[in-house]
């Protein structure tokens, strides 16, 4: 796959970049608009990356020729934490317009999209028909399904909705595209990603720990769970929510531009998950975490994970797409 050159559109800090370099695929630039983001971004890339900035703006014809587009457009306005204006909200929902734009203006090949799984039911499944629609008419093959991010080689839940298209002309009507349901790589454990040890550490030296106390005392938590409980058990993950708290083993919650508040325990104590652990939950190589590490503030990578594709399902649905074209 090494002919194939893709580009990397609401690129965020570059998880679905890394699933197609992973496949031998060259990236030739990309697009984000947030500027920390860009500043990571540039850090796991490369200073002299090129940032096509935001793509609403660009003339697809100063962009160079690529085969393959990836993008994670902007989910806010479907989700069911967010606006859930959908196609309305001018300045995230029409993002699908100016990404579909830049596919026929460049006569792209193949393309994978990304969005929230509340995007299937928004609007009683008007959106999706929309975009299916757009798309269609653009001259695409596509299929679309709702993947976890948990079947491909992480320790979280993360459901996503994945399109991958192909251009009509490149294929007849026989052809047919299969989503793959597991990972084909080495799995990843909470062990293997929760390593951060050098801080973090959450105990009673802590204000935020007294607050922890009483929210185990307010009425959604009072008499479920007491301290020993809770570190009775090694990676335990704790999940602190506005109202009741929610345990898990063995795999963590989604992780969410806003979701900061998520403890584990280790060696009997209480943790907070690190924005380098949540980058390796989201698959991005140690050699990638580690060029960020106190170099970006754990808020920020916190966020930036949480924005972020995982790697492995981007890396499996490419391969399998890349196969029933034919490319090798």
């Amino acid at each position: 796959m090494n002919s194939i050159k893709f580009m990397d559109f609401c690129a965020g800090i570059g998880g679905g970049r890394i699933g197609l370099e992973n496949l031998g695929m060259t990236c030739l630039g990309f697009s984000e608009i947030d500027k920390n983001a860009e500043i990571t971004y540039k850090h796991f890339f490369g200073k002299n990356e090129v940032n096509y900035g935001d793509l609403m703006k660009i003339n697809p014809h100063n962009l160079p020729d690529f085969d393959f587009m990836i993008g994670g457009f902007p989910c806010q306005a479907f989700s069911i934490i967010g606006t859930r204006c959908g196609l309305k909200d001018e300045e995230r929902g029409q993002v699908i317009y100016g990404l579909v734009k830049i596919l026929k203006a460049k006569n792209v090949k193949y393309f994978i999209l990304e969005n929230v799984k509340g995007l299937i039911s928004h609007d009683k499944g008007n959106t999706l028909k929309t975009i299916l629609e757009l798309l269609d008419n653009a001259g695409y093959k596509v299929y679309y399904k709702n993947l976890n991010s948990l079947n491909f080689g992480v320790p979280q839940m993360r459901e996503r909705i994945y399109f991958i298209g192909i251009q009509k002309k490149l294929i007849d009507d026989n052809f047919k595209y299969k989503f793959p349901n597991v990972y084909s790589g080495d799995n990843k454990f909470l062990e293997d990603c929760l390593i951060d040890d050098e801080k973090l550490t959450f105990d009673d030296r802590l204000s935020s720990y007294q607050t922890f106390l009483k929210y185990l005392d307010n009425k959604y938590n009072k008499d479920k769970y007491t301290i020993n409980d809770l570190l009775s058990k090694e990676y335990t993950i704790i999940d602190i929510r506005q109202s009741d708290l929610r345990i898990y083993y063995e795999k963590t919650p989604t992780l969410r531009r806003g979701r900061h508040g998520i403890l584990y325990v280790k060696n009997g104590k209480f943790k907070k998950l690190s924005g380098y652990e949540a980058l390796l939950l989201q698959n991005f190589p140690k050699k990638y975490a580690n060029k960020v590490k106190d170099k970006i503030s754990n808020f920020k990578l916190l966020q930036q994970a949480g924005n972020a594709m995982t790697s492995t399902v981007i890396e499996e649905i490419s391969k399998n797409l890349m196969k029933s074209v034919g490319v090798t």
